[in-house]
């Protein structure tokens, strides 16, 4: 028993030196982050957990390019809110990484702490020594093979650490819905908080696009942190690329962009 709680006692002090360690690197990083005063730098890691020659070549093959369209989405929500910046993200690709540590199931709030300095050290592990300066966002996008009804892992963004995990699927048909998982973790990453339930239907006023549209269904956009368009009240769609997902007001708001004209 004495030993246990020695251990534990070791391990709460050791998040306790290890998170006053990372925040003294990361908050004036924050703080310009969330001013918007010149362009977001964000770097894109792909990682390959799929077991199939086809998903490594996929990634492979990719470029900036294809993460291109979703610094346009940003760009075009940005005008619509009048942010002064014609460009608020610039996205590049990095080298291929690892596949991140995945979060500890049923963990306490001290086990979510660990898990959470461990990934910032994996990260800082991963990116140490590679050439330029580091990226204001770093989004890790794990590549699964591409079969039909499985359920990939679940993402998340870090808003204090900036980091990002998108999983998705390494199917150039399904780049568009690709694009609206890696955007979602983005905001996250930015301070932008869900707003869907735990039947992931988006919630009502603040997870639909167009609140005050009527008759209210069918809605022709997802907010992009409610994560679906609904169609009814019992069934929304994922939406197949960022043309069909806006963002709303509180999400505008929680990521410091203007909102008192609620988004054009």
């Amino acid at each position: 028993m004495a030993r246990g709680n020695a251990i534990r006692i070791l391990r709460q002090v050791t998040v306790a030196t290890l998170a006053a360690a990372f925040a003294g690197g990361t908050l004036l990083g924050n703080v310009r982050v969330a001013a918007w005063e010149e362009p977001l730098w964000v770097t894109v890691y792909p990682a390959v957990a799929g077991e199939r020659a086809a998903t490594a070549e996929f990634v492979d093959r990719l470029t900036a390019a294809d993460f291109e369209p979703i610094a346009a989405f940003v760009a075009r929500e940005a005008q619509r809110y009048g942010l002064p910046l014609d460009r608020p993200i610039r996205i590049e690709l990095g080298d291929a990484a690892a596949v991140p540590p995945a979060p500890p199931v049923g963990a306490g709030p001290v086990g979510i702490a660990w898990w959470s300095l461990r990934l910032r050290f994996w990260a800082w592990r991963q990116l140490s020594g590679r050439p330029g300066p580091a990226p204001d966002i770093r989004l890790f996008t794990v590549f699964h093979d591409p079969i039909e009804g499985v359920a990939l892992p679940h993402s998340l963004g870090l808003e204090k650490a900036r980091i990002g995990i998108a999983h998705v699927f390494a199917s150039r048909r399904m780049q568009g819905s690709n694009r609206v998982v890696i955007t979602h973790e983005l905001l996250h990453t930015l301070g932008a908080t869900d707003k869907y339930g735990p039947d992931n239907l988006p919630r009502y006023p603040d997870g639909y696009a167009e609140p005050a549209r009527r008759p209210l269904y069918p809605q022709r956009y997802a907010e992009i942190m409610g994560g679906r368009i609904p169609v009814s009240a019992e069934r929304a769609d994922i939406p197949r690329s960022l043309r069909q997902v806006r963002i709303g007001p509180l999400t505008a708001q929680e990521i410091n962009w203007p909102v008192a004209d609620g988004g054009g």
